[in-house]
């Protein structure tokens, strides 16, 4: 009887050790993923703050080497091209305001998704508007960098 007993209660043991061992495995990467996007959406509003500062520094740190971007009138910039317009004051945000931001993270990459109100000229032309637009960011020596743009102005506003 002892031995039966033993056998039940280790039995017993093993099964509540592989379910808790299971829904570690099945928890982790949601609380990675979802610290990953709150760090993911971070980044994004310090990117409105770094475009407003003019502060070249930080966007050169997040956005990759091969980041492009394709603004609202379908006209395609590079990083270095839009680093340089920014540096030269060409192009100059007065306000920036993210929001209705969402972050989906997908292991090493990520796509975000947002509306941008900004305040903005570009050679002294008003360039105000709303606009959506999708980042697409990677994870590359355990950093976040963007490395494409879109965004659409949003019509009537």
């Amino acid at each position: 009887m002892k031995r039966f007993a033993f056998l039940v209660g280790a039995v017993v043991l093993l099964f509540g050790v592989a379910i808790l061992a299971k829904q570690q495995t099945t928890f982790t990467p949601r609380v990675k993923a979802a610290t990953a996007e709150q760090e993911l959406l971070k980044l994004e509003q310090e990117w409105a703050n770094a475009d407003v500062k003019a502060d070249v520094a930080f966007l050169d740190k997040i956005l990759a080497d091969e980041w492009v971007m394709t603004d609202a009138d379908g006209v395609f910039s590079t990083k270095a091209e839009s680093l340089a317009m920014l540096k030269s004051g060409d192009s100059k945000v007065s306000s920036e305001v993210p929001s209705e931001m969402k972050a989906r993270v997908y292991g090493d990459a990520a796509v975000v998704t947002g509306i941008a109100t900004e305040k903005e000229t570009f050679k002294g032309k008003d360039t105000s508007g709303t606009y959506r637009f999708t980042d697409t960011w990677i994870k590359k020596a355990g950093r976040w960098q963007c490395v494409a743009t879109h965004a659409s102005k949003v019509a009537g506003k």
